[in-house]
């Protein structure tokens, strides 16, 4: 083989490649869950004393509840190990703007952004101790009417998060017990509520691991 058909063969595997590279990332990995318009197979979660839960500009909202207000999906089961993620936003109020509530093999998790208060993160609960006192624990401040990026990642061996794509939980979860408050019972298998907040949340979507 010349030099020239060798530079013209390894040019085509090298437009190949990212073409293929291009068709790989073209594809949806990510499945909605909420389409922008209705509710479609999230219901309001029966809390008792919940706020009302409609949809507006976009966006499903959550008024303040006494003390809750959320959603709960209603739809096919999630896989084994997978992603959620979603965007979401406090409108008023000075606690936790999203529970969100997902399953972890046959037990369940909520990750806490902004509750005790409105800034407390975490986990609840791990080996039954709350968002406030495990080891997934930390302050952060949030912004009114901003919206926040928020992806979990579950597997069978470790719960992750992000918040605007920086990591705030990395916890192994082998050999520990993982559980919920009993407030947030009606949440399971998978649900997103506030505490006397009103709350936004769109851009809900899942993809398998």
């Amino acid at each position: 083989m010349t030099r020239r058909e060798w530079l013209c063969r390894a040019g085509a595997v090298m437009v190949a490649g990212v073409g293929l590279e291009r068709d790989v990332r073209a594809q949806p990995d990510w499945t909605p869950l909420f389409d922008g318009a209705t509710l479609g197979r999230w219901e309001q979660t029966s809390f008792g004393g919940e706020g009302p839960v409609g949809v507006r500009d976009g966006a499903i909202v959550l008024e303040m509840g006494d003390p809750l207000t959320g959603i709960t999906w209603t739809g096919e089961a999630l896989p084994a190990a997978y992603e959620i993620a979603l965007e979401a936003v406090r409108l008023a109020g000075s606690d936790f703007f999203c529970a969100l509530t997902f399953p972890v093999g046959a037990s369940h998790c909520s990750l806490i952004l902004g509750g005790w208060g409105g800034t407390t993160v975490g986990l609840s609960s791990i080996d039954g101790l709350d968002a406030s006192e495990n080891e997934t624990t930390r302050e952060m401040r949030f912004e009114d009417k901003r919206w926040y990026r928020v992806r979990v990642a579950v597997t069978a061996t470790h719960i992750r998060a992000w918040l605007d794509e920086q990591p705030i939980v990395d916890v192994a979860i082998t050999s520990r017990k993982i559980g919920i408050r009993p407030e947030v019972d009606p949440s399971r298998p998978l649900g997103i509520a506030s505490y006397r907040t009103r709350a936004g949340l769109r851009g809900i979507r899942l993809r398998a691991l």
